[in-house]
């Protein structure tokens, strides 16, 4: 599910904003792709964390909402250092696929740590 909604857009602006750059190869598109799932998915994991450690006033809407609703969520299921072990991996995936860019990924490098390593 969480493919579909914040992956999908983040999915579509990282190809898209590549594709307004210049002609990508299959190969790139094929890393374009499997960095920006990796990325969509630790944005949704990160998200799931905050919400279960965070405050209401760093978080900018009302903590612990997901858990009060009874939603599945990555640390109901997996638990809250399970799934924040499984961001980091998610980073290290999204810094992975990026290889064939070299040097010029940098930025997208850095929002990679940016979405695993935020506080709110």
């Amino acid at each position: 599910m969480h493919q579909l909604k914040t992956g999908a857009l983040l999915r579509a602006a990282v190809v898209l904003g590549a594709l307004c750059g210049r002609d990508l190869e299959r190969a790139e598109l094929l890393a374009l792709n499997a960095y920006a799932r990796a990325i969509g998915l630790a944005f949704q994991v990160v998200d799931d964390v905050l919400d279960a450690t965070a405050d209401s006033a760093t978080l900018g809407k009302t903590a612990g909402k997901d858990a009060a609703a009874n939603k599945p969520t990555y640390v109901s299921i997996l638990g809250l250092e399970p799934s924040r072990v499984l961001a980091e991996q998610l980073r290290c995936e999204a810094h992975a696929a990026l290889a064939p860019f070299g040097d010029a990924a940098g930025r997208l490098r850095q929002l990679a740590d940016l979405i695993v390593q935020r506080k709110a």
